[in-house]
């Protein structure tokens, strides 16, 4: 999905220098797949005229192309607000944005005034986009000054600026509620434009920030997730998880959104397995349940008189053991049952036999430091060379 102009030249990336407007959708968060864009409407019907537009940080809207322009994917174009215009990125057009009005459930047919496309933005429009977006970094860090001076509970995360430059709007979380009016008076007053505070949650923040978690992937929420999913600790539960709050916590300080991902197989997997609380009745005693493993098909379970020892099982051993004491029956031990594994047989071999044996190809080679001959002794060995060669005879 990225262009070729996002190519390395000599290891270096080139980079598009297109911000995300190269219509590729490769560079943005939350990026689309027009799949529809190779077909053809019949020669009977218009052209869908609403749009969706991208701004910052993956935020969308949909907007009214009321003036019929023709609008591709990754135009600029000039829309409006509540006050002013905004400037933003078209990422979707033609049949595709009903699909996405139905998921997002808005019924544009109820709109009575829609907002509307002004226009494509001008060489103008771009610059004072760019200008406002230059803003936002030094507005952040001011606004947190402020904030902290006048000792309010919040973290200010984002702003975003519109595209005229008139209004900033500023992201913050916090866990109580928060008096900003003294705030936003000393911040309209520094900045001379109109001043929106908007509360998000954490999941929101990190959606809106991004980063790399745990896995070594960009986060989901950042790149392709759109909702946010209750996760609870039962999900762990199920997928026998250790309940450690350091691994299954993400970088928003929140339960992980992909531990929904595989919960579905996994609660299928479970049903074939017995009710943890299912006991082994023996000669020997009652054997209760530890663990299982739902890929091995592996139950470990161990005697009440000796918790310590535990003893492993495959799930046709244990429902053999336990259709035996349904009809009544009672093993002697666990341990007629229990799963041997083979042993591994671990490859011996040297480094001589990848290395071919030869002491400049060896791998550590470069660990040994090389010796260091003193000048000195260089000097004494080249004069004694001089002195010892045969001097010619004169004829």
């Amino acid at each position: 999905m990225a262009c070729n102009n996002c190519s390395s030249d000599g290891g270096v990336p080139n980079g598009c220098q297109s911000n995300g407007s190269c219509g590729t959708g490769g560079c943005n968060k939350l990026p689309v797949f027009d799949w529809l864009s190779n077909m053809e409407l019949p020669s009977t019907e218009k052209p869908f005229d609403w749009v969706e537009v991208r701004f910052k940080n993956g935020r969308k809207e949909f907007y009214h192309n009321a003036n019929e322009l023709t609008l591709q994917v990754g135009d600029a174009v000039a829309t409006e607000a509540s006050s002013g215009h905004d400037i933003g990125n078209v990422s979707i057009v033609g049949e595709l944005v009903k699909l996405q009005m139905n998921k997002k459930k808005f019924h544009f047919d109820k709109e009575e005034k829609p907002e509307k496309v002004y226009r494509k933005a001008s060489e103008k429009d771009l610059e004072a986009w760019a200008e406002a977006r230059n803003k936002e970094q030094d507005t952040m860090i001011q606004s947190r000054v402020v904030a902290g001076r006048l000792g309010l509970k919040m973290k200010i995360s984002d702003v975003e600026y519109q595209g005229d430059g008139s209004k900033a709007t500023f992201f913050y979380t916090a866990e109580e509620r928060v008096d900003f009016r003294l705030l936003i008076r000393e911040l309209a007053q520094m900045f001379s434009v109109r001043i929106d505070m908007r509360q998000i949650g954490a999941r929101q923040e990190a959606q809106r920030l991004g980063g790399i978690g745990s896995c070594g992937r960009e986060l989901c929420c950042s790149t392709w997730l759109s909702d946010f999913r209750s996760v609870n600790t039962a999900a762990a539960r199920y997928q026998q998880l250790s309940l450690n709050p350091q691994k299954l916590a993400g970088q928003c300080g929140k339960l992980k959104c992909c531990l929904n991902y595989e919960l579905d197989s996994y609660m299928e997997a479970v049903k074939r397995f017995p009710s943890p609380n299912k006991k082994l009745k023996l000669s020997k005693g009652v054997a209760v349940f530890q663990k299982m493993d739902i890929f091995k098909e592996m139950l470990w379970y161990s005697l009440d008189s000796d918790i310590s020892s535990w003893v492993p099982l495959k799930l046709d051993q244990v429902n053999e053991i336990i259709e035996a004491n349904d009809k009544g029956e009672l093993p002697d031990d666990l341990s007629e049952f229990a799963y041997e594994e083979a042993p591994k047989v671990k490859a011996e071999f040297e480094v001589a036999d990848f290395v071919g044996g030869n002491a400049e190809e060896s791998i550590n080679r470069f660990d040994q430091p090389k010796k260091q001959l003193n000048k000195g002794n260089r000097n004494r060995n080249r004069n004694r060379n001089r002195t010892n060669k045969p001097q010619k005879k004169a004829e």
